[in-house]
Formats: structure tokens, C-alpha cells, sequence
């Protein structure tokens, strides 16, 4: 008897009274949302992949030793080529600690592809043309090997949709939970 092989898209199938939800801390599952765990893992899981996958890939466009975060910086500061200030970048990307956004931006600097200019009493950031000839090549590689592997057709293209909105409902949720569980 041969299993029927299931895309990670389509919807799971309704859980059999008794079966084991796949977690990574089975102390914190919940009989009101086992599901919810299921989802923590395969964020985990999704996370580190894409960290791995965004740092290969900068690494073949000519920038090693870059950190996940590293990247995804140098990424958003080329974006929309406007010149953005730290306050910005952190609040973009949903990073309150700004010491670990400055890092990256000094550590991007001293590459040769972010600079930073005084604005009156702000300083703001942009990519160089170095910066940004990484960023196009990083772009080249991922269709190479990331979007033509996809093989997305309008139907893969609208769960990929609705699977980022749900991550961008369930962010603001882990949000709000975090605020509740400072004020504790």
C-alpha cells in the first residue's frame, strides 16, 4: 500500500481522533489549538531553512559571511532605492532591538555597499552601486534556483497568497501576546 504524496499547500487532512501532532515542545501543546504548535514547528523549521537559503544565496552573489539579518537589511535598504533611517529599517522589519539593526548597517558599511549620510541630526542609509550590483545578482540566482524550481501556477501562486496573509495575521497576533506577556 503506497502513501498518496501530499503538497505542503493543500489543506491537512482532519486529524484522527488520537493521533500525535508533530511539535518540537510537546509540554506546550494545547488541547484547545495542538495546531498552533504544529504551526511553531514548522516555523521553526521554515525559518531556518529560509535563513540558510538567503545567506547561500547572497554568499554565491559575492557577499560571504553575511548573517540572515545582514542580508535581509541590505535587502530592505536597496528597496524602492529610497534613503531610510534606523528608526525605519527596525520598524519595517519588526525589530525592536536597534542595536542589532546598527550592527548590521555598520558591518554592511564597512563592505562597501550601505553608506550612511547625515540628515541633520539623522542618518540615513542607502545602498552603494556595489551594494545594489549585489542585490541584482542575489535576485538573478534566486530565480535560478528558487522561483523556476517553484514551478508556481496561478492556483500554487494564490495559497502562497493567502499563506503569507495568514503569517501577517499570526505575527500581529505573537505581537500582541508579547506586549500582554510584558506587561505580566
Amino acid at each position: 500500500m503506497s502513501k498518496k504524496a501530499v503538497s505542503p499547500l493543500e489543506p491537512p487532512a482532519v486529524r484522527q481522533a488520537g493521533a500525535t501532532p508533530i511539535v518540537s515542545s510537546a509540554h506546550l501543546v494545547s488541547p484547545q489549538s495542538a495546531e498552533l504548535s504544529e504551526f511553531e514547528f514548522g516555523l521553526i523549521v521554515a525559518g531556518n531553512a529560509f535563513h540558510r537559503w538567503i545567506t547561500h544565496c547572497m554568499s554565491a552573489a559575492g557577499l560571504k559571511d553575511l548573517t540572515p539579518l545582514d542580508v535581509l537589511v541590505l535587502h530592505h535598504v536597496t528597496h524602492r532605492a529610497r534613503d531610510k533611517r534606523l528608526a525605519d529599517i527596525c520598524f519595517i522589519m519588526n525589530v525592536e532591538d536597534t542595536h542589532l539593526i546598527n550592527y548590521s548597517l555598520k558591518k554592511l558599511q564597512n563592505l562597501g555597499v550601505v553608506v550612511g549620510s547625515k540628515n541633520g541630526k539623522e542618518v540615513t542609509y542607502a545602498s552603494t552601486e556595489l551594494g545594489r550590483g549585489h542585490v541584482q545578482r542575489y535576485r538573478e540566482i534566486r530565480e535560478t534556483c528558487l522561483i523556476n524550481a517553484l514551478k508556481a501556477d496561478d492556483g500554487l501562486n494564490r495559497d502562497i497568497g493567502e499563506l503569507a496573509r495568514l503569517l501577517r495575521v499570526l505575527s500581529g497576533m505573537y505581537d500582541q501576546a508579547a506586549r500582554a506577556a510584558a506587561s505580566l
